[in-house]
């Protein structure tokens, strides 16, 4: 039985250091610093102004949320924000956080100027949410100690600091929470010319030399994200490197996407699934998205966040009040 629960561990402590590995593997890749930072022109000058005056007042930040997309950048902002203000960065999740308890010792174990960083901050539940409106405006914490007629409530100060949240549905964020926030930024897709870029500071990173049109041809095929720019540029490596190529080509770019079943608009096998089922299964639409989860196997979230978002920026798919609905660009594409 003792052999048994060993080797059962192995696997997770194997898993486990698979993934700091990714992790510290992304971090590598992200820009320190604003000045670094490709794109969202519009987001980095209110934030130099925001960081500016906080600097010049010596207080914290104000409380921020970014929202948009999954992949666009959300993370690597949040991580620059504490760089640019010389804090350090706490980093937790909405679904982490079980009880009042889990964010109250996050709280109190932050320091003055501090950044805690709270992904996917919809998924967070109302009594948590609640126990953050005081933290957020009168930097308190307030807590009830004990049950029943014994119960007493105590309030403890917290150090000034900065919370940055993080979402892909700015809509089921509760609105008292979502007002609490001083700065508000939606991130946009990137345009080509920005996707280049951020594919050759990526290739740079990596010791990865790109041929002449090979960035150009990445860039156009990665759904305007940086993370699935990132992704095919290692893919795009891995692929040269197995075939003794020191320089990436333009054809190696375009081989290797064939490999992977992405055409060069981004799109890969699932998202011609998606709009092959609205088109051949229900007439083009319109169709409900839990139908439509149902009939290709993905989850509903997975459709609203990652594949939904771009095909409706690229014209294949629009939302009706009746639900999905393919457009004429999306029969051209399949024809």
């Amino acid at each position: 039985m003792a052999i048994k629960r060993q080797q059962r561990k192995e696997p997770s402590v194997q898993q486990a250091k698979t993934v700091k590995e990714t992790e510290v593997f992304e971090q590598t890749l992200r820009p320190k610093h604003l000045a670094e930072y490709v794109g969202q022109s519009s987001i980095k000058e209110h934030l130099i102004v925001y960081i500016a005056a906080a600097k010049k007042r010596t207080e914290s930040l104000g409380h921020t949320i970014l929202h948009g997309p999954p992949g666009l950048g959300k993370t690597t902002l949040a991580h620059i924000i504490a760089k640019e203000m010389g804090s350090q960065m706490r980093t937790t999740s909405g679904p982490a956080i079980e009880k009042p308890g889990d964010l109250a010792s996050l709280l109190t174990n932050l320091e003055e100027g501090d950044v805690l960083f709270i992904d996917e901050i919809h998924r967070m539940r109302p009594a948590i949410e609640e126990v953050l409106y005081s933290a957020m405006e009168d930097f308190a914490l307030d807590l009830v100690i004990g049950k029943g007629p014994t119960a007493r409530s105590m309030r403890l100060d917290l150090k000034p600091f900065t919370l940055v949240g993080a979402t892909t549905k700015i809509g089921s964020v509760s609105a008292p929470l979502r007002d609490r926030f001083s700065h508000h930024f939606k991130l946009q897709f990137y345009n080509d010319i920005e996707m280049e870029q951020i594919v050759e500071r990526t290739a740079g990173i990596l010791d990865v030399t790109m041929d002449a049109g090979a960035a150009r041809s990445v860039a156009l095929s990665c759904r305007a994200t940086p993370r699935i720019a990132n992704r095919l540029v290692r893919s795009v490596r891995d692929f040269a490197q197995v075939q003794d190529e020191t320089v990436v080509s333009k054809d190696r770019v375009l081989s290797t996407l064939k490999k992977l079943g992405i055409d060069n608009k981004g799109l890969d096998d699932t998202d011609r699934m998606i709009l092959r089922t609205v088109i051949e299964k229900f007439g083009g639409g319109p169709v409900g998205v839990s139908t439509l989860a149902a009939a290709t196997a993905e989850e509903i979230d997975t459709l609203e966040d990652v594949y939904e978002p771009y095909l409706m920026q690229c014209g294949y798919l629009h939302r009706t009040p009746k639900g999905r609905m393919v457009t004429k660009l999306a029969y051209e594409l399949l024809s």
